[in-house]
């Protein structure tokens, strides 16, 4: 990868403000949030394909989640589906627990930020 590119991207993650999670405003109808084992409300997460650059970069962190297709754009996965069909929202999924902090890292490393998280 050319030097200058990945001087540029260290220089624009430096400069933007921390994401720990992308969430929808409260004006966007969210779906109920499912129970969690222990109590509490299972993470979820879905990909703004109109915002993915296809750096793969969240695919390298959490490829269990995850995947980039021939399109060049990331989708999440529910298991072996892939949530392309119609992907965006549409596509969201449930995070298995023991996922929550790879799926978290690759949203705060999205140079496009396209990935969101929602949580009760």
């Amino acid at each position: 990868m050319d030097m200058d590119l990945i001087q540029a991207r260290k220089v624009i993650r430096a400069h933007r403000p921390s994401l720990r999670a992308r969430l929808l405003s409260s004006d966007t109808h969210v779906p109920e949030p499912a129970a969690r084992p222990g109590g509490g409300e299972q993470l979820k997460v879905w990909i703004d394909q109109d915002l993915c650059t296809g750096d793969g970069l969240c695919e390298e962190i959490c490829p269990r989640v995850f995947t980039l297709l021939d399109d060049g754009l990331a989708y999440v996965k529910d298991g072996d589906t892939i949530m392309n069909d119609p992907g965006g929202q549409a596509g969201m999924v449930a995070v298995a627990n023991d996922l929550e902090d790879s799926v978290r890292e690759a949203a705060e490393e999205c140079p496009g930020e396209c990935i969101f998280i929602e949580e009760g």
